[in-house]
């Protein structure tokens, strides 16, 4: 329901904003160009995201379903079942999915989105099939998209890489802001949901794994700190996330190899599996990025940044440094594209080693593509009720946001 009310909004305020641009400023192209972009992002929706995905999705539901054979799924989920069995309440012990969203986790955790996104559909069918209602978001499938869109990461690789292209002095400086700014707003949705959902945080189980998932980020941070040059963190994260990459379809293999499974027909099931999939999201992709084209052409977020510009200005002794990167906040939740493209105008029109720049770069990777998330995971599933989803998972990119801009302050400021 909430998307339906947000689809109905970017289409409605970005029809009134044309038309005062046209009657009172007298911009007649400004319908010209909303028209255009509808055109561009309709095309570029299935040419350059769901067609690509096709591919992606293609290879690693085929190994999956050959993980899922030779029988790492369920290792995975015996693993993990005590720590989500409390947060995931409605899903039985040994059911595939806890291993699926196990399995998205670790590929967000490492940078490696090409793997979490097929790692993600697949656990969400595997929540469906325990859904009762099936076009109604359920708990479990609320709580795993609030903790996956909030994209906890110790390898932020995408980031560091552009930092170095524009010739940072330090590309892989940002590396800590952005683990700390993920992590809050990781942890931040898991308390909301859970709130909501009436789950004991306090329970040992949870909080052990709490700690340990801290510690253990606390003690990297603290070794890459301590053991590593700037240099060799940037190279550490390159080739670490690389080698995971190519290390999970082997074992999954080298499984399958020990349970004396085919393989390659395994590989082949899964792989049609994705080819579905993908074909089935294409629709909700369309509706959804369309409206945010329009509401982007329209002037619309434009407007926001200024206005919050206009509001913090207004406060004495206030450093407003961050409101430069403001719009990219705003932007952020509604297109992965258009933020990138904002970041990179910061590197360039700021510097990449800036306040500004790094800001901008921390910011980037720590929130998510929330809106194209909910429409790409609900969409997959025939979800139209999304209950409480979207305002938990914009909380925690709130929490992230915010973080960042503390931290940046922080480290650069």
């Amino acid at each position: 329901m909430a998307l339906n009310y947000i689809w109905i909004f970017f289409f409605l305020i970005a029809f009134v904003i044309g038309l005062i641009k046209l009657i009172f400023f007298g911009d007649t192209e400004i319908f010209k160009m909303m028209a255009e972009g509808t055109f561009d992002t309709s095309k570029a929706a299935v040419m350059d995201i769901a067609l690509p995905l096709v591919g992606i999705m293609s290879l690693w539901l085929g190994i999956m379903k050959i993980g899922e054979r030779a029988g790492a799924i369920n290792f995975l989920s015996r693993i993990v079942g005590p720590f989500f069995n409390r947060l995931f309440p409605e899903v039985p012990k040994d059911h595939p999915s806890v291993g699926q969203m196990m399995m998205n986790f670790s590929a967000n955790l490492l940078g490696l989105d090409n793997a979490a996104t097929p790692f993600g559909l697949k656990a969400m069918n595997g929540l469906q099939t325990l859904n009762k209602d099936s076009d109604t978001a359920s708990n479990a499938q609320i709580m795993f998209l609030t903790l996956h869109a909030s994209g906890l990461t110790i390898l932020p690789i995408a980031i560091i890489a552009q930092r170095a292209i524009y010739h940072s002095a330090d590309p892989t400086d940002v590396f800590i802001p952005c683990i700390i700014a993920t992590y809050v707003a990781t942890l931040a949705g898991l308390i909301i949901v859970s709130i909501k959902q009436k789950i004991n945080l306090f329970d040992k189980v949870v909080i052990a794994w709490l700690g340990g998932i801290t510690l253990a980020i606390g003690l990297m941070i603290w070794y890459f700190v301590a053991f590593l040059n700037k240099q060799q963190i940037g190279e550490f994260s390159k080739v670490f996330s690389n080698v995971v990459y190519l290390t999970i379809p082997v074992l999954f293999i080298l499984g399958g190899l020990r349970k004396k499974i085919n393989v390659f027909e395994a590989f082949i099931d899964g792989a049609k599996e994705g080819f579905e999939v993908s074909v089935k999201i294409i629709p909700y992709l369309v509706g959804l990025l369309v409206a945010v084209s329009l509401f982007r052409t329209c002037g619309a977020l434009t407007y926001i940044g200024d206005g919050f510009k206009w509001v913090f200005s207004h406060f004495p002794n206030m450093d407003t440094r961050f409101t430069d990167v403001i719009p990219i906040a705003v932007i952020r939740p509604l297109s992965g594209s258009g933020a990138r493209a904002m970041m990179l105008d910061n590197l360039k029109t700021f510097g990449v080693d800036s306040f500004t720049g790094h800001l901008s770069s921390v910011l980037y990777g720590t929130a998510d593509t929330t809106f194209y998330i909910a429409a790409l995971y609900f969409g997959s599933v025939g979800i139209k009720k999304t209950r409480y989803a979207i305002p938990a998972m914009l909380i925690a990119d709130l929490f992230g946001i915010v973080t960042a801009i503390l931290i940046s302050y922080l480290f650069f400021g």
